[in-house]
């Protein structure tokens, strides 16, 4: 994920930020519950790595997507969650999830297509 900087495009500056694979499936996630742990969050997601995760978390934070709340404890505990902004911003992005399960066997079907129609 790249560091964003002032874009002549301020819509893609956002869209940049919220409409990757791991943010998406991030709000997803924390839509479900009230708050999460960075490990939580890690062992759900599965794939993502740790650095990919912090940076990800990160950019929603930067963004007032969620938000991230420390505990003194040791260890220390952090704790992450939507804020008003990320729940306005849920329906919509559970709406994309919603067409891409419904689509995901036709567009599986048009890859294949298109693959074997370019190698000919």
């Amino acid at each position: 994920m790249r560091s964003r900087s002032k874009s002549a495009c301020p819509v893609r500056s956002v869209l940049d930020g919220v409409a990757n694979k791991w943010s998406i499936l991030i709000i997803d996630l924390l839509g479900d519950a009230e708050k999460m742990r960075f490990s939580e969050i890690g062992k759900a997601l599965g794939d993502i790595s740790q650095k990919m995760l912090t940076l990800t978390l990160r950019l929603l934070e930067s963004d007032g997507i969620l938000s991230r709340k420390m505990y003194n404890e040791i260890p220390p505990r952090v704790e992450y969650s939507l804020t008003e902004m990320g729940k306005d911003l849920l329906p919509n992005i559970r709406h994309l999830i919603y067409w891409a399960k419904a689509n995901m066997t036709q567009i599986e079907k048009n890859r294949i297509s298109f693959e074997s129609n370019t190698l000919k």
